[in-house]
């Protein structure tokens, strides 16, 4: 297996791996059937245009495919493995699926084809469609199963017919050629689409045109799909595939030249293929005929080769299970013989589906489904460049050197304009079920990893990030909560996290800090367990969360560490966030004070149980003026913002000694409410009684209280910690707030 993954089959060359499959797709039916009639409808020149448009997409791409290639060891899977091996699995196995549906059902079409032509040029065998189509598919699939040396051979005859009826219909044509009629031929004819009438009826414009074309010049990735078969693929898939680009930019130029000044418009629209037949060189127009033969057959024979080993690579990287029998390869070989019967099957049942069709309109869907799945392929092969050359990566060295950044994204873009030119709906259609296929590849959360670039070009946007964020000046409307929980083992604090969690609420930052206590001399395995520890938690409980450990002798010294270093560049820890304990006026006020002193604000759950899944919720905020009531509120709104208090409701409370205070401080709760544009019911209680008892009366069946707190002056230590627990007494989780910002948090 291993050897059969680093291309241990074959050991073909530039020529026969990569540059005869590859120019005998990109030279097809079009070539044949569509081309004259393209020249017709745009004139020489813009027919020029056309094919170097369509030729600048193919060539950008191969651009990128050189650079991918050259940056690693290519095995076997082509296109699928470049692009897996970049942006992940999950990219790759979604690309890979759908290339090897579309190469599969790409050799059936090309058969059809065949079939077709041959009947046009035996009316007698009209009948037999069918039967000569699937004579034709077990013929293919028997050279292919022989395996990829015999195909080759046979694609080296193909090539060689194919080449006389080149020179066969270009001979011809030129023997024609007439200056008077290249120059009618310059400027545009477009005509009507065949079928339309009447007040609506459309004519064909570039577009339409280029849509027809656009497929001429596709079908570098016939050569690519033989990666695992090659001797030096790095060197043979840039050379093999920029070498089959410009020889066949070289004939289709020539040919729209020659047919532009030897044939009169009318022709060139009506009779395309009919007129390079008839004018053959020397009468020779059965060569002509057995050039569209060729092409036909020859591209079916590439998707014979290439959807199969297409399946095997993406089964042999256990994407999905069902895949895994077609992860074997023969002895001799490693021929993808499971793969190349699916392949045979695909390709039978297709044609005696088509056999049946009174239509082709639904053929033609699929055709054009095809061509997106495509373009597609070679966009993200522009996107996997793209990535590797903006991240940055050092890894990312490439032989191939003709190649940035700028000629990838070009591709990709291109490939994207050419998809919706050519038609909208395919195009729509083929991404939806491309980015469903990733979507479940996604959610199956793969152990598969490719050591792929995408960690790489995240690494580089968030360093550049950071560098910009720190030249910003920080202001109280981008105010974002950065939490230090100290959690210690959090299966034991679950209530503490579950709050930092909550009121971080998916808009900043948690980082979850143990401090284990143990001998410096112990300090790799205490650490190495403990970060274990953390990170096993975050995945259990599907929390995004940063892990932080510190092995340290003292405690308090560990703390205060973690409060002066725990910063990525810019972004500094804001909230320092901690558990009560009822030695409160000890260890804890020691470490509150060293947050406040390093301006965080202090956060203090009281609370060891969570809130009941079921029956409604409240939070109520006690406001005693903006310099804890500001962050209080925010950070209410930030828990209400969580599925589990998704129905809460926020009840911003202010306590007053006398009834006629009552209007004027409930007016100015509700102008707070407004000014701060959040949802919550302004309520005013009158008590002069204990502040406990008043907060136990009217907050007790609350979901979560918020009060605010201050730091007591050195030596009333003791005496806070009482009035505080005190004050407690009788409330449900509770959480103490002492603000640091200076600023309106409510802006």
């Amino acid at each position: 297996m291993d050897q059969s993954r680093s291309g241990g089959g074959h050991r073909f060359g530039t020529f026969g791996g990569v540059f005869t499959p590859s120019i005998l797709t990109i030279l097809g039916a079009i070539m044949f059937l569509r081309a004259g009639f393209v020249v017709g409808e745009a004139g020489v020149l813009r027919a020029v245009v056309i094919l170097v448009m369509s030729t600048a997409i193919t060539y950008l791409t191969s651009l990128s495919i050189g650079a991918v290639s050259t940056n690693m060891q290519v095995r076997g899977g082509g296109a699928y493995f470049l692009i897996s091996r970049v942006l992940g699995p999950e990219f790759g196995g979604a690309i890979g699926i759908v290339l090897f549906v579309a190469q599969a059902l790409s050799v059936p079409f090309y058969i059809l084809g065949f079939a077709e032509a041959l009947a046009a040029s035996v009316p007698a065998l009209a009948p037999y469609f069918t039967l000569v189509a699937l004579t034709a598919a077990l013929l293919l699939f028997g050279v292919a199963y022989v395996g990829a040396g015999w195909s080759i051979r046979v694609q080296y005859v193909i090539m060689a017919v194919l080449g006389l009826s080149i020179v066969a219909f270009m001979g011809g044509a030129l023997s024609l050629y007439d200056p008077a009629t290249f120059s009618a031929n310059l400027g545009t004819g477009y005509t009507q689409i065949a079928g339309a009438s009447g007040a609506t009826a459309q004519s064909y414009t570039f577009w339409s045109v280029f849509a027809i074309y656009f497929p001429a010049v596709t079908g570098i990735l016939a050569g690519v799909n033989m990666s695992g078969d090659l001797k030096d693929a790095a060197r043979s898939i840039p050379k093999g595939t920029l070498a089959a680009i410009s020889v066949g930019l070289v004939i289709y130029l020539v040919q729209i030249l020659i047919l532009g000044g030897a044939f009169d418009r009318g022709e060139l629209i009506a009779r395309p293929f009919e007129i390079l037949r008839d004018n053959a060189l020397w009468g020779t127009g059965i060569l002509v005929v057995a050039g569209v033969f060729a092409a036909t057959l020859s591209s079916a024979l590439g998707s014979y080769l290439g959807a199969p080993r297409i399946l095997q690579a993406v089964a042999r990287d256990k994407l999905l299970r069902p895949l895994q029998a077609f992860a074997r390869g023969s002895a001799q070989g490693d021929e993808p013989r499971p793969a190349l019967v699916l392949t045979g099957l695909i390709t039978l049942l297709v044609i005696m589906w088509a056999g049946q069709q009174a239509g082709g309109a639904g053929f033609n869907a699929v055709a054009a489904l095809i061509t997106m799945f495509f373009l597609y392929t070679y966009g993200m092969l522009n996107l996997a460049a793209f990535v590797e050359a903006i991240s940055n990566n050092p890894s990312f060295r490439p032989r191939f050197k003709a190649f940035s950044w700028l000629t990838a994204l070009l591709g990709a873009v291109g490939c994207a304009a050419a998809a919706l030119l050519i038609d909208p709906l395919p195009a729509l259609v083929a991404f939806l079920i491309i980015a469903a296929l990733f979507w479940y590849l996604r959610r199956k959360q793969l152990s598969t990893a490719f050591g792929d670039a995408r960690r790489g070009f995240v690494f580089s946007t968030v360093r550049n990030n950071l560098i910009r964020l720190g030249e910003m000046e920080e202001d109280p409307r981008n105010w974002r909560p950065t939490i230090l929980v100290f959690s210690g083992n959090p299966a034991t604090r679950e209530t503490l996290v579950a709050y930092a969690v909550w009121l971080e609420s998916g808009r900043g930052i948690v980082q979850m800090v143990n401090i284990v206590k143990a001998p410096m001399h112990e300090s790799c395995s205490h650490h190495r367990r403990a970060l274990a520890q953390l990170q096993s938690f975050c995945r259990r409980q599907s929390i995004h969360a940063f892990p932080i450990v510190l092995v340290a002798q003292d405690l308090d010294l560990g703390i205060s560490s973690v409060l002066q270093t725990a910063a990525v560049g810019p972004i500094r820890p804001n909230l320092a966030l901690f558990g009560w304990n009822e030695d409160a006026g000890g260890a804890l006020l020691r470490h509150l004070r060293v947050a406040g002193a390093l301006e965080m604000s202090l956060v203090v759950v009281r609370g060891t149980e969570l809130p009941p899944e079921d029956g409604p919720r409240r939070i109520d905020v006690y406001w005693r003026g903006r310099g804890n009531g500001a962050l209080m509120l925010l950070l209410a709104h930030l828990l209400s913002r969580n599925w589990e208090w998704s129905q809460a409701h926020i009840r911003l409370i202010r306590v007053v000694e006398r009834e006629e205070g009552r209007r004027p401080a409930l007016k100015a709760l509700r102008e707070l409410v407004e000014h701060a544009r959040l949802d919550a019911e302004a309520t005013v209680v009158v008590s002069d009684g204990p502040l406990g008892e008043t907060l136990a009366r009217y907050s007790a069946d609350a979901g979560c209280v918020f009060l605010g707190f201050q730091l007591p002056p050195v030596g009333e230590e003791q005496a806070w910690q009482a009035r505080l627990s005190a004050l407690l007494q009788g409330l449900p989780t509770t959480i103490l707030v002492q603000s640091a910002a200076g600023e309106d948090l409510l802006a």
